[in-house]
């Protein structure tokens, strides 16, 4: 009970967690962290990334199971046969004989496959029974009390070497790759935020043009009645109110829609109110290239991805050269006893060996195999130029992130510093206005220069955070906190 207890407490401090706060009105109070750590768990991409690493996950213990010895048992029981079959007498004729009997076999192998050849040794034990139901009726065992068997290929490639060096970096890979996936979720989850954010402050800011259009043309029509501006003038702030109530009406809708969005990403009530926190405080972070560069070759899975496509390159050429020639080798060893009685069969028991060499090669195939062998050989090439084509313009791509983000703090500095001026330069047009100093054609282009500059300043914020983000998923590390990123509690079912 107390361990119900204490689960459940801690689903509670989770949730509280990721929404960070939940005002009595049930209006849920969103901060950017909240929204990317309720993306990780809770959206339908964070789901569909889990579910990739599952797939990855038992593939690798398919792997790794089929390097472990494995015990088999095979048995008929029964098989019977009544029928007609041809039996070629001694000078050479053929008769037919009648058969009615009832059979009975078992075995039992364990089978390991050998690491540093390639082969298969097994070690079985088998008993077969017959007992013959007409014609000279009786029993008849026959043992195999315990046979050891090696089959091995000689110049084939060794798929057990070859899946020990891929298999590991193929999980590793996926693994990684998990990790990103999620960080990109967390990147969609911003996207959706600051989609919200965004389409807030227009509206707000649509409604502030309209109380201020409003009281505009209050004052235009009381100045028009006394002849101190034009009717032009009067019908330009008539005509500027009529936009500012079109703005509201149509940013309303705007903001109900990218509400939406986001509640549906993060796997909320679409009907619950969700009130954003401005994420205007920023994380003194200066990334250095060099180091960027450095985590991201250890923990992206694009290292991992070149280091397997040129493992399978050389693997394919491998297979391409051991189709060349075949050449394999099996040796079977052990006892075997008949009787006609179970105990019979395991005493007086005789030598059973077997050894057989296989070779198959081509005389004449008119260069079909060498050809294969160029053919990866090439591909190879291809796979080599290609991995470094995509290493330099990762490198480059990064290097560019990287600039970005360390000149987007100035760059978002001066976006607020404009912001500022372009709300003062307004606030001052309005109030020259009210004396009748300043035209309707200035006081529209310093309302058109405020609402550009806001827009600007929540750009340059978006832009800040979606490049961190971003850096974040390639290079697997947080930069703000100074750790690698992991998801520690990870059970895959």
């Amino acid at each position: 009970m107390i361990k119900r207890w204490y689960i459940a407490l801690i689903a509670v401090v989770g949730i509280c967690s990721a929404a960070r706060a939940q005002a009595p009105s049930d209006t849920l109070r969103l901060t950017l962290d909240g929204a990317v750590d309720m993306a990780r768990t809770r959206s339908v991409a964070a789901a569909a990334a889990l579910d990739e690493l599952r797939s990855a996950y038992w593939q690798y213990r398919t792997y790794r199971a089929e390097l472990l010895p494995e015990i088999t048992f095979k048995a008929n029981v029964p098989s019977y046969s009544k029928r007609y079959s041809s039996y070629q007498n001694s000078d050479g004729s053929y008769s037919f004989v009648r058969d009615d009997n009832l059979s009975l076999n078992g075995e039992i192998s364990l089978s390991q496959r050998i690491w540093p050849t390639g082969g298969t040794v097994a070690l079985t034990t088998s008993l077969d029974f017959v007992r013959q139901l007409s014609g000279a009726k009786g029993n008849q065992f026959m043992s195999v009390p315990v046979a050891l068997t090696l089959n091995q290929p000689l110049f084939a490639a060794n798929d057990i070497k070859w899946d020990r060096r891929i298999e590991p970096v193929r999980f590793s890979e996926a693994r990684a790759r998990f990790f990103t996936e999620t960080e990109e979720v967390a990147m969609q989850a911003i996207n959706y935020f600051f989609n919200m954010l965004i389409a807030r402050d227009d509206l707000a800011n649509a409604r502030q043009n309209l109380a201020n259009a409003e009281k505009l043309y209050e004052v235009a029509r009381a100045k028009r009645q006394m002849g101190q501006i034009s009717e032009n003038d009067l019908l330009q702030i008539e005509l500027t109110l009529i936009n500012a109530r079109s703005s509201v009406s149509s940013d309303e809708s705007t903001l109900k829609s990218h509400t939406f969005q986001l509640a549906s990403f993060l796997g909320l009530d679409t009907s619950t109110p969700i009130d954003l926190v401005d994420p205007s405080r920023l994380p003194d972070i200066y990334i250095d290239f060099a180091q960027a560069l450095d985590l991201a070759l250890v923990n992206n899975p694009f290292a991992d991805n070149l280091k397997r496509r040129q493992l399978e390159a050389d693997y394919d050429v491998a297979k391409a050269k051991g189709q060349m020639r075949d050449v394999s080798i099996f040796a079977q060893v052990g006892y075997t006893g008949t009787d006609r009685n179970f105990d019979g069969a395991y005493r007086g028991l005789r030598d059973n060996q077997v050894v057989q060499v296989g070779i198959s090669l081509p005389i004449l195939d008119w260069g079909k195999r060498r050809a294969a062998v160029k053919v990866a050989e090439s591909r190879r090439e291809l796979v080599e130029n290609t991995l470094r084509k995509e290493a330099l313009d990762f490198n480059s791509n990064l290097f560019v992130l990287v600039e970005r983000f360390n000149n987007q703090r100035e760059q978002l500095r001066l976006a607020d510093r404009a912001t500022e001026i372009a709300q003062r330069r307004y606030n001052t047009n309005v109030e020259t206005f009210m004396v009748g100093r300043i035209s309707t054609l200035d006081l529209n282009d310093s309302q058109q220069s405020k609402d550009e500059a806001r827009q600007r300043q929540l750009s340059e914020l978006f832009y800040y955070w979606s490049y961190y983000y971003q850096l974040r998923s390639i290079t697997l590390y947080d930069f703000a906190s100074r750790s690698p990123i992991d998801v520690t509690k990870l059970v895959i079912d």
